[in-house]
């Protein structure tokens, strides 16, 4: 999965994207302007690979919001803890909304506890209870599957508790195993048996479980989600460029140790340079099992934009969301 620079395709990432290696795009700000702008964007995407690419964003609410015109401005994910009966339908919304532009998946909800700690998870968080965020992660996850969209959970196995924001340096949790069993681990195992489709892994590394970061850790991918939680679906590496993924390696060392670990897709982005040197480094590889993981991230549009504003539960729903906005 690569990411492009602006609001069009240039001739260069027109070729990358032909390269069989090539799996998906992650959409940001600088790509969006409006919703004519940014379907016009990913039907060139669509049309450039003459074959299945999926597209994706970060469309979370709150700070994680990359689509702004046009759509309606979610609330950080605490905020449903206050008001639960709305998390399904905000879950709904983001989905149905994204879907209506080409956008087959959002990468959420965030799974992780909050545990006060963390400044870069924080309200991105549903609550600092296990419980409540499998309550309502599971809510807004009903919601995205009634829109047409699959879910990814993150961050596997649980972000909450560092203080280290990824982006910048890798974190370190000095927590043993049981531990995040009972707190963390919950929400990816009630979601993972619930049939969610894919989860993207943390660039955390847990000292006393393994010593290697989550991304790269064949424990956490193979024993833990594969072999006790049953995971079946896309495993996604979170992106290779942060300084969480720096130290295994240079961008091609890094994704050949994400895809020895387990993970279906691996995220190179802000760094052109960089997602060409993993396209053309990585060998291309047929797995029919990968495939059909990934089928199933496809979105489903449930009706265009034009469409979508004019029926009655998106006028109801955009109508509570933003007075649920408007009150916090």
């Amino acid at each position: 999965m690569l990411d492009i620079a602006g609001l069009a395709l240039t001739a260069l990432e027109q070729e990358l994207i032909k390269h069989p290696n090539t799996g998906a795009v992650i959409l940001f700000s600088r790509n969006f302007q409006d919703p004519a702008q940014v379907t016009a964007l990913i039907r060139s995407i669509r049309a450039a690979r003459a074959g299945d690419i999926l597209i994706a964003v970060d469309q979370e609410g709150g700070r994680v919001q990359r689509f702004k015109e046009g759509f309606t401005r979610l609330p950080p994910a605490a905020h449903f803890a206050q008001h639960p009966l709305l998390a399904q339908s905000a879950g709904w919304l983001m989905a149905a909304e994204l879907l209506a532009v080409g956008v087959d998946f959002s990468f959420a909800p965030v799974l992780d506890v909050d545990c006060g700690i963390s400044t870069i998870i924080g309200d991105r968080a549903f609550a600092r209870d296990a419980r409540q965020v499998t309550e309502l992660a599971g809510l807004f996850r009903q919601g995205m599957k009634v829109a047409g969209m699959a879910a990814t959970g993150k961050h596997f196995p649980g972000h909450g508790a560092v203080a280290a924001d990824s982006h910048l340096a890798l974190p370190v949790d000095g927590r043993d195993l049981d531990t995040l069993r009972a707190q963390d681990l919950l929400p990816f195992k009630q979601l993972i048996a619930a049939g969610m489709e894919a989860v993207m892994l943390a660039h955390i590394v847990y000292p006393h479980i393994d010593r290697d970061a989550a991304g790269f850790s064949r424990f956490w991918v193979q024993q833990i989600l594969r072999q006790e939680l049953k995971f079946e679906g896309v495993v996604f590496s979170d992106d290779l460029s942060m300084e969480g993924a720096a130290s295994v390696g240079d961008f091609p060392e890094r994704a050949r140790l994400a895809q020895a670990a387990g993970c279906d897709m691996v995220l190179v982005c802000n760094n052109l340079k960089a997602a060409e040197q993993v396209l053309l480094t990585l060998p291309v590889m047929d797995d029919p099992i990968r495939e059909q993981r990934l089928l199933r991230m496809k979105g489903k549009e449930l009706m265009s934009g034009e469409k979508l504003q004019q029926s009655q539960k998106w006028r109801i729903i955009s109508s509570l969301i933003k007075q649920l906005n408007d009150q916090e």
